[in-house]
């Protein structure tokens, strides 16, 4: 489970690595420049990517899980011998 600081946190890093090599190719002349630019928003954009798969196969797998427990519950009321009912008295 990926608590909302862990995910904030991550995003945040992924969309600052972004605005860092933005601000690197724009305000920094040369090729070295460019390519800590590119390199930087390459990165920052490719984490995120990543981070939404991942979150994508979070949220399948809660969902197997889910599912699982809904067909145990539904198997251990299968299982459970119903109670003897007696029929009733004319009266």
């Amino acid at each position: 489970m990926v608590t909302l600081r862990q995910r904030v946190l991550a995003y945040g890093s992924a969309a600052a690595a972004v605005v860092a090599g933005s601000i690197v190719g724009a305000l920094v002349a040369g090729r070295t420049a460019g390519a800590i630019a590119i390199a930087l928003v390459t990165l920052g954009l490719g984490a995120v990517v990543l981070l939404l798969f991942y979150e994508v196969g979070l949220s399948e797998e809660r969902e197997v899980a889910r599912e699982e427990r809904r067909r145990q519950r539904a198997a251990d009321a299968r299982s459970r011998p119903r109670p003897r009912r007696w029929p009733r008295r004319p009266g």
